[in-house]
């Protein structure tokens, strides 16, 4: 049986046997709805429109809740057998509490009897999955944006920077903006993610983007519920938050300068391999003309090395911007349980799930 993957995201899960070359068998929202004991739904049901959120920020903040995912895609989305658990490689956020890491190793063990564990961290995965082992990667994700640099396999922490932004704060800002020029309109979250998805976009450039709000083609969209809404401008300015992040009412860099800026706290002997081998991963990163945008502002940045992106190889999976460290996953789940490198039920056993620490790195 091959080993799972398991890539815990903020706004989605990634799951599947250990096949690099494919895509995670499964994706699915994190967002959970809960209902009563019984099962039943009615208007009078106190628990109507509840919904819980297992991962806050790229953090796990409901273990509860993140049992009850974990137990239905374990079981019933990949078809493990209770009584013959397989083994399982989770993808850890920058900057991972040790607790953490430790209530994961042992949910997995006490709870779900799994064979064999291992945990590495997203920033090196992401690498593995375009053939780097050094690089830097650039996580935009639903709660958050992360920098690391990676050498050798290993995270840079000292130069890793960690900005508490992300997807989700770009679709408040598209709710905002599409409010002010729809004010009849009552838009519901879900339809202003879904209509971020669809129609956002980075400008050529900031002149380009100054342009687009003095005037900007408009076109019309049709929610679910009927209701028709006006979308311009609106849908440059998500893209350009990310590069010019006062639009979010932040005192901040775009995107690129801090990269830039994470690098020049390494070592210097390593800027060069470290820029010319930048990796983007997350769903925002696929934007429409972002990546085009991301290499304008890196002719334009502070350092003498600009930043390059490297491109996925052509057998990868499409998409691979959205799962990147789910695949660099699956490419060392190839390695780690054959080699017996992993944390064993005895090494739980023996050392607790301090033991995570020491072969998980």
């Amino acid at each position: 049986m091959e080993a799972v993957v398991v890539d815990i995201g903020s706004k989605l899960l990634k799951a599947g046997p250990a096949v690099p070359d494919q895509a995670p068998a499964l994706i699915i929202p994190n967002q959970m709805e809960r209902i009563p004991e019984d099962g039943s739904m009615n208007d009078s049901s106190p628990f109507e429109d509840i919904i819980v959120e297992p991962v806050v920020r790229g953090f796990i903040k409901d273990w509860d809740a993140m049992e009850d995912l974990l137990h239905h895609i374990l079981y019933t989305g990949l078809g493990w057998e209770i009584g013959n658990e397989g083994q399982i490689l989770f993808t850890d956020p920058l900057c991972t509490p040790k607790a953490a890491r430790e209530q994961l190793v042992q949910l997995m063990f006490e709870t779900f009897n799994i064979s064999g564990f291992y945990a590495s961290e997203q920033a090196v995965l992401s690498l593995y999955a375009v053939g780097r082992i050094s690089g830097c990667t650039v996580d935009i994700g639903h709660g958050k944006i992360d920098i690391a640099p990676v050498i050798e396999g290993a995270v840079q922490h000292i130069a890793s920077r960690r900005f508490e932004i992300g997807g989700i704060d770009l679709t408040k800002l598209l709710a905002e903006e599409l409010g002010k020029s729809n004010p009849l309109v009552n838009i519901k979250m879900s339809d202003v993610e879904k209509i971020k998805e669809q129609f956002s976009c980075c400008a050529d450039d900031e002149l380009a983007y100054e342009k687009i709000k003095r005037s900007c083609q408009t076109e019309q969209h049709t929610l679910p519920d009927g209701q028709v809404i006006t979308i311009g401008r609106e849908r440059c300015t998500v893209g350009e938050a990310l590069f010019q992040p006062s639009i979010l009412g932040l005192e901040a860099h775009g995107i690129v300068e801090q990269l830039v800026r994470c690098i020049s706290t390494v070592s210097s002997d390593n800027h060069r391999q470290l820029l010319e081998n930048t990796v983007l991963c997350g769903g925002t990163a696929s934007m429409t003309g972002f990546e085009e945008r991301f290499h304008k502002e890196a002719g334009l940045c502070s350092s003498a090395v600009r930043p390059t992106l490297i491109k996925p190889p052509e057998y990868m999976p499409e998409n691979l911007t959205n799962y990147s460290a789910w695949v660099g996953g699956a490419i060392l789940a190839k390695v780690v349980f054959p080699q017996n490198q992993h944390v064993t039920k005895g090494d739980y056993d023996e050392n607790g799930p301090s033991v995570v620490h020491r072969k998980c790195f």
